[in-house]
């Protein structure tokens, strides 16, 4: 067989041509059957391989020919199931809407909406599920992602693309009074949580050995700490915790309050655990000076000024007017207000040349000038204690105050210039230092804004603000009116080569805020895939029966035609890679449909020209000539609408449209290929007409 099979290959007759034709069928079939299906090949490699590392060599060349005939796995690669299938990543990001015009604000959403999606799904069929929702005055976008478990890798797989804001100084509002649902709230909440006051106090009293561990998980309302006792570590005067580590330095290790201790963020009761003396901590006053191209600075202070003028003022400077030359002079921000006052620090907080002068410091003295990466330091050690540290257990139940209903005062105002008017954003490097910097260019209303902003601003400080927090505050020195702006945040290159990518990728119409995040199951779960797999192979059955009964031998054909046909278009899931989600396996359903239909038209054309009295090679030409029209055009009628939807539908049914089409344009070639040269090759053996479901009287 095989030597007439490759007779016929290189036999130019068309006989030959035929077994040449089935030559490639069987080619296909084996390769795309093992890319579906590697295991078997996969298995036997190992013991073919296994045989030959056994087979004793004894010399080197026979070792190189034994490697050489060893048998490489075939790759194996798993169907990409969707979020239905697999479960995956479900998130719900809130657009905030609220300064922009209700009559924009559906489009400005649906652009939220069109950025994740390209984010996600550049191909248009990894199916993620972006949609957006519409609740009052709520704008909302849901997004879900097959396959990712970790949430934190689902948020990053969207790539949130960063926020750009611009915003100018503001002048505090005046609070506003509390509604009267909020005092009612305040006051009932505050009430429930004095009386568990009350009690966390009553217990302490009342019982000999105190379970501090099991007052903390039972009361406290510190969600970070309450599974563990209460436990927060060691404290120190310099810790987040100055109250209670007061109080344990007051009372020594070992006692527990009885009286709780109000701080800011409600009543603690404390249990001191142990003592360590960790060294010496310091409280100390520093004068700045930065320059060009020191961390942080945003002036344009050569180093050699930096250093005179700092040289100067350590001439003047006393303990006495030590807190007035600070505040008139430091360039580190917020000086004016905290006089550079550092508060308490010990060893491993400050920067190691700072670090190495203040400890060496007599308390009451000013350092000679200090270097650091931030610029030129002066520095004021005001006293020097031990530094001890207290193991402390709380049970922490808070207290609501005016603060929880109120928004924060904030010392910045938006000025309207957003992302949403960026061009492009490009690297740069700035001409003096190098540093790289992430360089911005606004379209014509941005330009106008960025021109009004700085032209009202002269001499204060404009705010850049990246995802909601400042990266860079320069004072505006003079107009800008060519629509350019610069972003100078002490990036690395690569830490810029992002943001620039980010901010070109599409930068997002409004902000979005992550309000809900959850990894979820697969919808139908591994017992229900199994049993729509069963079903699949009993409905597969049935109709490979149904041919088999009604077309006989030609039945047995179409089947195998089948076979090969599935195993082509699920390699071809494999390969682009196609997302299988319902929808898209509703797809591939129906394209088998297509193909059993193709069959179906061909045999009955098969049976027709049989009945008229040809002789069964003909009847095959002729039935696949007049069955090819209708096949043709019913698939190219199913291919046009899936297409379609494609293309122009939403990422819910694309899979179903992809599928589709690659199912159709495998089944052409099924049907008038592989079902044409099965019927062709087996015609000169199987003559009688009773195989091909007719019987023709003669």
């Amino acid at each position: 067989m095989f030597k007439r099979l490759w007779k016929g290959m290189v036999n130019p007759s068309p006989r030959g041509r035929v077994r040449r034709a089935l030559f490639f069928v069987i080619l296909l079939a084996l390769l795309t059957g093992l890319l579906v299906y590697p295991k078997p090949w996969n298995v036997a490699a190992d013991k073919v391989n296994g045989w030959i590392e056994r087979v004793p060599h004894t010399n080197v060349w026979g070792l190189r020919q034994a490697q050489a005939l060893r048998v490489g796995h075939y790759p194996e690669r798993p169907f990409r199931l969707g979020l239905d299938l697999q479960g995956g990543a479900h998130l719900v990001y809130e657009a905030d809407v609220l300064k922009i015009d209700s009559s924009e604000r559906d489009s400005a959403v649906e652009g939220v909406r069109d950025v994740i999606e390209r984010r996600v799904n550049a191909f248009g069929v990894a199916e993620p599920l972006v949609q957006t929702a519409r609740t009052g005055d709520s704008w909302r976008v849901v997004v879900e992602l097959a396959g990712v478990k970790d949430i934190k890798a689902a948020i990053k797989q969207i790539g949130e693309t960063p926020v750009l804001e611009f915003k100018e100084e503001s002048t505090p509002e005046p609070t506003r009074e509390l509604t009267i649902d909020e005092k009612r709230d305040l006051e009932q909440y505050n009430k429930e949580a004095k009386k568990r006051v009350d009690e966390v106090k009553k217990t302490l009293l009342s019982e000999t050995e105190v379970d501090f561990m099991a007052l903390a998980k039972k009361y406290s309302d510190d969600i970070t700490t309450r599974d563990f006792g209460g436990s927060i570590g060691f404290i120190t005067g310099a810790s987040a915790y100055p109250e209670l580590w007061a109080w344990a330095d007051k009372n020594g290790a070992g006692k527990i309050t009885i009286d709780p201790i109000l701080t800011s963020e409600g009543w603690n009761f404390v249990q001191v655990r142990s003592f360590e003396d960790k060294g010496k901590e310091v409280h100390a006053q520093h004068l700045l000076i930065c320059f060009r191209g020191a961390d942080r600075c945003e002036r344009d202070t050569s180093k050699d000024e930096a250093r005179k003028k700092i040289e100067e003022l350590k001439a003047q400077a006393t303990p006495d007017n030590f807190e007035k030359l600070t505040r008139e002079n430091s360039t580190e921000p917020g000086a004016a207000e905290r006089s550079g006052d550092l508060g308490w620090f010990g060893k491993g907080m400050m920067v190691k040349p700072f670090e190495d002068v203040i400890f060496a410091m007599q308390n009451g003295t000013i350092s000679d000038v200090v270097e650091t990466q931030f610029g030129f330091h002066l520095i004021y050690k005001i006293e020097e204690r031990p530094l001890k540290a207290y193991n402390v257990n709380r049970v922490l139940i808070k207290e609501k105050t005016e603060a929880d209903y109120l928004p924060p005062p904030t010392p910045w105002k938006n000025t309207g210039l957003s992302g949403k008017h960026l061009v492009r954003a490009l690297l740069q490097f700035d001409q003096n230092t190098n540093t790289p910097e992430v360089g911005l260019e606004f379209n014509d209303e941005g330009k106008k804004l960025f021109s009004d902003i700085t032209t009202k601003n002269l001499g204060k400080l404009v705010a850049i603000f990246l995802d909601g927090e400042p990266i860079s505050v320069p004072r505006v020195q003079s107009a800008i009116t060519d629509g350019k702006a610069v972003i100078t945040g002490n990036f690395t290159v690569k830490e810029a080569k992002i943001l620039v990518q980010r901010l070109n990728a599409g930068a997002l119409p409004v902000p979005i805020n992550l309000i809900s995040q959850q990894t979820v199951g697969a919808t139908l779960g591994q017992a229900s895939i199994q049993a729509s797999l069963k079903a699949g192979l009993i409905g597969f059955a049935l109709v490979a029966i149904f041919m088999i009964l009604y077309y006989r031998f030609a039945g047995v054909l179409a089947v195998l035609a089948l076979i090969i046909y599935s195993t082509i278009v699920l390699a071809l899931f494999k390969l682009i890679p196609v997302t299988l989600t319902l929808s898209g396996i509703a797809g591939f359903i129906l394209s088998i449909g297509m193909a059993v239909d193709a069959n179906v038209l061909q045999f009955e054309r098969l049976k027709e020209e049989l009945r008229s009295g040809k002789g069964l090679q003909s009847a095959i030409e002729d039935a696949f000539k007049r069955a090819w029209p209708s096949i043709r055009d019913s698939h190219l009628t199913t291919l046009f609408g899936a297409l379609i939807l494609f293309w122009f539908s939403t990422s819910l049914v694309k899979g179903f449209g992809l599928t589709l089409s690659v199912g159709v344009i495998v089944s052409l070639f099924s049907a008038i290929t592989v079902t044409r040269v099965l019927l062709r090759i087996v015609a000169p053996h199987v003559r009688r007409s009773w195989w091909y479901g007719t019987r023709v009287k003669r």
